[in-house]
């Protein structure tokens, strides 16, 4: 069953509207018991995924349901799946809106990937990883793709993207004293930032070094905390996740265009951007799932609201025109170095069991596995106990540095500063 061969009986349907993805990867898969290669296989792979739409008979509303298609499914298992899934689609009632449109001449989709040298870098980053007789790699995992994402509608869309897609799963062992403990990093990218990840492991082997010499988390009561980790993804996800159409569209953010997002801000402002293009990133795809050309959009400038983004449905209803899905975010508007936002007393929380902000009221919760206490005379590790607080009144005095880190499709401030977060200890 082609691709062809579905948007026919798509067309035959009864559908009103109709979305078709066609997703091919190509790539390798590695897996690593410490140094050695315990085995390795290629992959090649296709999902077809459709979604059908039906207007209600009045006209006011659309309907829709989405499933799968296998490439090897007959003619007649294929045309079933497209009944239930209209029948199905027939029950939902959303206010009516429109798929998108083609937008000018499309892009001509780039040479396929080639997953070797990717794959290359990633077994040299790795292999250049320095270990110790007390720390070292346990074992790790390597999955890199070269994917085509074909997009088609009934609006005569028809564009691909071209991109890679890596995964790298890393399990480090720590060892002191009769004791062991064992951390997990999951990597996720297009190509490689083999500086970036050698660092990472690096650190990772590092925090489990000291986590093992840990002491309790003292209870603080209100303190300075830093952010230095992937962690800090939560504290601007609760920006952008304000700034989704959906969200604004159903309420849950009151954050007006023109105005500022955190009023009576004493800190750093932070300027939020969609942009088309990071470096390594996993997200840099011409067109987002729904065939929108993928732009850079600033959505908070200086700290102020300026744009909504998100999907067709919901941008439509706020009368957006041009809107996609965006891939990757970066984050700007710190005024300070690290070393300035590293002073005084602070504890600078760098692994959480679980770290989360709240995007509907803001509020953020973390159970710490390792933190460093700074008394303003020594830096002491830390384990156990929690954080809590809310960014609505945490962002207000919030410190970003001026450098930047990247998480896959994330680029924010290397280090932020949080003032007055609870800080309630193991002592």
């Amino acid at each position: 069953m082609t691709v062809e061969n579905i948007v026919e009986l798509l067309k035959a349907s009864g559908a009103d509207a109709w979305e078709l993805t066609d997703v091919r990867e190509q790539g390798w898969e590695f897996y690593f018991i410490r140094r050695r290669l315990d085995q390795n296989r290629a992959k090649l792979t296709e999902h077809i995924r459709v979604k059908l739409y039906r207007k209600s008979p009045d006209g006011q509303f659309l309907g829709s349901a989405a499933g799968e298609i296998a490439p090897t499914a007959s003619g007649d298992e294929a045309r079933r799946e497209l009944a239930r899934l209209l029948e199905n689609a027939s029950y939902v009632k959303n206010p009516y809106y429109t798929l998108n449109t083609p937008s000018g001449a499309a892009a001509a989709p780039g040479e396929d990937v080639d997953p070797m040298p990717i794959a290359r870098d990633f077994l040299e980053a790795v292999r250049g990883v320095p270990e110790t007789e007390s720390e070292d790699i346990n074992s790790w995992e390597l999955f890199v793709s070269g994917v085509r994402r074909r997009f088609l509608n009934s609006e005569g869309i028809d564009v691909t993207s071209v991109y890679p897609y890596s995964m790298a799963e890393v399990v480090v062992n720590a060892r002191r004293d009769g004791r062991e403990i064992e951390l997990y990093r999951m990597y996720r990218s297009g190509a490689c930032d083999r500086e970036g990840l050698a660092r990472d492991i690096a650190e990772t082997l590092r925090c489990g070094r000291d986590k093992l010499i840990a002491r309790p988390t003292p209870n603080l009561g209100s303190a300075a905390v830093v952010f230095s980790s992937e962690a800090a993804k939560e504290l601007y996800g609760w920006f952008s996740t304000r700034m989704g159409a959906g969200f604004r569209v159903f309420g849950y953010s009151d954050w007006e265009i023109g105005r500022p997002v955190v009023p009576d801000a004493e800190g750093d402002r932070v300027t939020l951007r969609a942009l088309k293009h990071l470096p390594n990133s996993s997200e840099n795809a011409e067109y987002d799932a729904e065939g929108a050309p993928i732009r850079d959009v600033t959505l908070i400038e200086d700290g102020v609201a300026r744009r909504y983004l998100g999907s067709r449905q919901f941008s439509q209803y706020l009368h957006l025109e041009e809107s996609f899905i965006e891939g990757n975010l970066e984050v700007t508007g710190g005024t300070a170095t690290p070393e300035a936002l590293r002073n005084g007393r602070f504890l600078e929380a760098v692994e959480f069991s679980d770290f989360q902000v709240d995007p509907f009221n803001g509020d953020i919760a973390g159970e710490i596995r390792l933190a460093y206490w700074h008394d303003g005379e020594k830096v002491t590790p830390v384990s156990g106990g929690s954080i809590s607080g809310n960014m609505g009144a945490l962002a207000r005095c919030m410190r970003m540095s001026r450098e930047l880190r990247q998480y896959d499709c994330w680029r924010i401030p290397a280090v932020t500063r949080l003032e007055g977060v609870t800080v309630t200890g193991m002592e």
